[in-house]
């Protein structure tokens, strides 16, 4: 142990090591909290993956991370000067106040009342407020700084290897239920009339009964479950890890991430249509079991095979420069 402190030491500063052990400390407490509900939330229980995938990230960026720390400590690393220095003064000290202030009500909370959604979103919002300024304020120093702006800022430049360690809990966090209540009846509106509209070009009868479809056979009652939050959630989560893993530049993996998102409700919507569908050629009582949870792991799985998809696209690089020519100036080729 002993030995692998020292050559973690050796790698970066022992003060911004330090800050990274408190920091796996506070995740580690987070870790903890949400497990509750990944162990009671189907929507959920992707979390369980949350831990050793924020583990995998810090350990694939550590050569980056080693390297954004000597080139902060370097001579003539960018430091905020004038204007930018104080904007990113308040920002950082903005952050880290209201970290702490969420960190201990959401732990107050669950100290006083048990596990409940509000406290456990606190939390979460609170280790990202905490660690990412605490891993700037103890970045190394560099001897003779250059001036530069908030996004040069060596520091700055160091912190955002850890963006997604901090901040994917918030989705493996359960949504304020007003919230998740919310945005589930948006999603189960839209399944229910795309559903229903659907069948109706394709000229066979069928009944919207507000979140009920009236067909030949039956009645198929369209439930929460089937609204598509427990794919978004999942499918968000797992667009988040594959943009910080394969993608580097932000607007891209941005751009992932909603894709993630709009992928999640299109391959819903597609389960919602060949689930009515068999209900209407086979009755409803057809699509129970076997047949609903296949085709809800599916919307994860053609979700992900999706983002895979769009992964070299999005890291294709086009040149304008003209090929050069490899023969040396002065000699001719025969």
């Amino acid at each position: 142990m002993r030995k692998l402190w020292q050559q973690l030491a050796a790698d970066v500063s022992a003060p911004f090591l330090a800050a990274l052990v408190l920091s796996a400390a506070y995740l580690g407490f987070v870790a903890w909290d949400q497990s509750h509900w990944w162990r009671v939330k189907d929507d959920y229980s992707f979390g369980w993956l949350v831990p050793a995938f924020v583990v995998f990230v810090v350990y694939d960026r550590w050569p980056r991370i080693t390297a954004a720390a000597k080139a902060c400590a370097a001579d003539g690393s960018p430091r905020a000067a004038g204007w930018h220095k104080w904007i990113l003064r308040m920002l950082v000290g903005g952050m880290l106040v209201c970290g702490v202030g969420m960190f201990l009500l959401g732990s107050l909370y669950r100290a006083g009342s048990g596990s409940s959604h509000p406290g456990t979103l606190a939390i979460a919002l609170g280790a990202a407020g905490i660690l990412l300024p605490l891993l700037f304020l103890n970045a190394p120093v560099a001897q003779s700084p250059a001036r530069g702006s908030v996004i040069s800022d060596g520091r700055v430049q160091l912190v955002q290897w850890f963006l997604f360690p901090a901040l994917v809990w918030l989705v493996s966090a359960p949504m304020v239920s007003v919230l998740e209540q919310q945005i589930s009846l948006f999603l189960l509106h839209k399944v229910v009339t795309v559903v229903a509209f659907v069948f109706d070009v394709l000229g066979l009868p069928i009944e919207q009964q507000g979140n009920v479809l009236a067909l030949p056979k039956g009645n198929v009652g369209v439930e929460d479950a089937c609204s598509g939050i427990r794919s978004l959630t999942a499918c968000l989560f797992a667009g988040s890890f594959l943009a910080a893993v394969f993608l580097e530049k932000l607007w891209k993996k941005i751009t992932l991430v909603v894709a993630a998102m709009g992928l999640a409700f299109v391959t819903n919507l597609l389960r919602g249509l060949f689930l009515t569908g068999w209900a209407y050629h086979n009755g409803p009582h057809s699509i129970e079991g076997t047949v609903h949870d296949v085709a809800g792991y599916s919307v994860l799985g053609l979700t992900v095979v999706g983002l895979l998809c769009l992964l070299p696209l999005l890291n294709l690089k086009f040149s304008a420069e003209a090929p050069r020519d490899p023969t040396p100036s002065g000699s001719s080729q025969t």
